[in-house]
C-alpha cells in the first residue's frame, strides 16, 4: 500500500557531501527540505563518511576552467559545465567557513597538482580540510552538524526506489519503509546525490571491467540514482571512469598498500615477470605512461620483497598513515604494525628462497628469478632502463634471507559515471533535453570525464551540490 506523505520544496536523496551541500543551499534559499538515505544513521553519508574529506583549492576561476579542460583530454566537457564548476570550486573554502567549518590547509598533502604538467595547473594551490586533517570523520561530522543546526529533516533507513513524475516533470519520490511504500512530493524538484555504483558488482563488471576489486568506500553505493534516472530516460556520461588505488584485499575491503618504509620490492604478474614501474606517480586513478594518461591500476600483481622490507613498517596502512576507508573506519579491518600476523595467517607468503617462494605461490620459478635478479642489477646500477622506476626508490632485495610474497590488487574507491547533467545540475535525457525537476550532484554524476586530481571529488560535490540545491529551491520559492 502506498501512503501519501508531506510535500516539501526540495527532496534530496543522499546525505553525503553533495546531498548535505544541496540541502543546506536549498534551505538557505528559503526552501523546505527533506533528506533521505537508505542506510541507517550509523552508516549513512556515502563515501564522504569515510573519505579523506579534503577539497582542492584552486585560486583563479579562469585558470580553473582551463585546467579542467586540459585534464579532460580527449573527453571534452560541455562549456556550461566547465564554467559552472570553475565558478563554484574557487568559492568552496569560503562556503565551508560560512557554514561553520574550521577550514585549514592539510600540511604535507597535495601541495601541487598531480596533473602538474597540464595547462593552468598553477591554479592548484593546496588541499583544505576540516581542522587540516584528512579522514577520521572530520568532514562528515562538519556537514552533519551544518544540516542539524538548520533543522533539516532527515529520514534514515529510507531507500528511494522510484522517481515520481507528473507528466514529464519529476515531482517526488517513492520510498520503501517497514510500513509500506511512502510517497513524498517536491514542489521544486528532487536532487539525486546517491553516490556511485562501486558496490554494485554487476555494474562494476559491465562498465568498469573490474570483476574482483575490493571496495575502499561505502557498501551503500550501489547505483540507485543511476538506475532511477535511467528509468525515466536520462542519458549517461563518464561510465567508464573511476578511481582505483593499488591495495590489499582484506576480507573484501580495500586496505591501502603502504610502500613508504623501504624500497626492496617489485611487482610481478601471473607468470612471474615484472611488468611496470611499481611507484609510478598516481593521479587519482590515472598515471602518465607511454600511451599518455591512462587508467591505473587495472590489474593485480604479486609483490615480492625481502626481510628488510617486511620489518621496515606495516604494508597495510593504518590510521596513523591514512585514516580513510570503510574497512578501516567502519568494518574494523586491522593490519599488524610489524606484518607478523599476516605472515602467520599466510596472507603474506614466506619462502626460504626464490624457488621455494615460487613453489608456494605458483609463480614460474625461472621467470621470477630473472625478474628479481634484473631488478637487483638495475638497483645497483642506479637506472631502471626498462620501466623507468626512480633509482632512489630501488634497493636490491636481500636474497640471502627469507623472501616474501603478497597479493596486491586494485581497490575501487569510487566510480564517476551517472546521469548526464548540465551546468545548472539539471539532468538531461537521451536527446540532451532537460528533465524538469531532476537534479544531480556528487559521485552519482561526477563532472570528471577523464582526469581528476587530489581533492577534486569533494570539490565537485560541494560545487554542484550548491548549484543543485539553489536551482531546485528556485522552482519552489518565489524570488524575494
Amino acid at each position: 500500500m502506498t501512503h501519501t506523505e508531506t510535500t516539501y520544496d526540495v527532496i534530496v536523496v543522499g546525505t553525503g557531501a553533495a546531498g548535505s551541500t544541496a540541502a543546506i543551499a536549498a534551505h538557505d534559499a528559503g526552501a523546505s527540505v527533506l533528506m533521505l538515505d537508505k542506510a541507517s544513521e550509523s552508516e549513512a553519508g556515502g563515501n564522504s563518511r569515510v573519505s579523506g574529506g579534503g577539497w582542492a583549492v584552486l585560486d583563479d576561476e579562469k585558470l580553473a576552467a582551463t585546467f579542467l579542460r586540459a585534464i579532460s583530454g580527449d573527453f571534452a566537457l560541455a562549456e556550461d559545465v566547465i564554467e559552472a564548476w570553475a565558478h563554484e570550486v574557487v568559492q568552496n573554502s569560503a562556503w565551508m567557513e560560512s557554514i561553520g567549518a574550521d577550514v585549514q590547509v592539510c600540511p604535507g598533502f597535495h601541495t601541487r597538482a598531480e596533473h602538474h604538467d597540464a595547462e593552468a595547473s598553477e591554479t592548484y594551490k593546496c588541499m583544505h580540510a576540516v581542522g587540516g586533517t584528512l579522514g577520521g570523520f572530520a568532514f562528515f561530522d562538519a556537514m552533519r552538524k551544518a544540516t542539524s543546526d538548520r533543522g533539516i529533516e532527515i529520514h534514515f533507513d529510507s531507500p528511494v526506489t522510484e522517481l515520481v513524475r507528473t507528466g514529464d516533470v519529476v515531482t517526488g519520490v517513492r520510498v520503501e519503509t517497514a510500513d509500506g511504500v511512502r510517497e513524498y512530493a517536491a514542489r521544486g524538484g528532487v536532487v539525486l546525490a546517491t553516490g556511485g555504483f562501486h558496490a554494485n558488482r554487476q555494474m562494476v563488471n559491465d562498465y568498469l571491467r573490474l570483476p574482483s576489486a575490493p571496495i575502499w568506500g561505502t557498501p551503500h553505493s550501489t547505483g540507485d540514482g543511476q538506475r532511477m534516472a535511467q528509468a525515466i530516460g536520462a542519458d549517461l556520461w563518464h561510465m567508464g571512469n573511476m578511481m582505483t588505488q593499488m591495495g590489499i584485499d582484506t576480507d573484501g575491503w580495500g586496505t591501502y598498500l603502504s610502500l613508504f618504509s623501504a624500497n626492496s620490492f617489485l611487482h610481478v604478474n601471473d607468470d612471474g615477470r615484472r611488468y611496470r614501474n611499481e611507484v609510478i606517480p598516481g593521479r587519482h586513478g590515472h598515471v602518465v605512461d607511454g600511451h599518455g594518461v591512462e587508467l591505473h591500476p587495472l590489474h593485480g600483481a604479486t609483490m615480492i620483497f625481502d626481510e628488510p622490507m617486511l620489518t621496515a613498517g606495516p604494508l597495510g596502512a593504518g590510521p596513523e598513515l591514512l585514516n580513510v576507508g570503510w574497512g578501516l573506519l567502519m568494518a574494523g579491518v586491522a593490519w599488524s604494525k610489524d606484518n607478523t600476523a599476516e605472515v602467520e595467517s599466510g596472507k603474506i607468503v614466506k619462502g626460504a628462497s626464490l624457488e621455494d617462494l615460487a613453489a608456494k605461490t605458483g609463480l614460474d620459478a625461472e621467470n621470477l628469478r630473472f625478474a628479481v635478479e634484473t631488478f637487483n642489477r638495475s638497483a645497483v646500477a642506479g637506472t631502471d632502463q626498462v620501466f623507468g622506476r626512480d633509482p632512489n626508490r630501488m634497493t636490491p632485495l636481500d636474497l640471502t634471507g627469507p623472501l616474501y610474497a603478497l597479493a596486491v590488487t586494485p581497490m575501487l574507491g569510487w566510480s564517476n559515471g551517472g546521469p548526464r547533467r548540465d551546468g545548472r545540475a539539471r539532468v538531461l535525457d537521451t536527446g540532451h533535453e532537460v528533465i524538469t525537476g531532476l537534479y544531480a550532484a556528487g559521485e552519482v554524476s561526477s563532472t570528471y570525464s577523464w582526469g581528476k586530481d587530489g581533492g577534486f571529488h569533494i570539490a565537485d560535490a560541494l560545487a554542484f551540490g550548491r548549484i543543485a540545491g539553489r536551482e531546485a529551491a528556485a522552482r519552489a520559492v518565489p524570488p524575494a
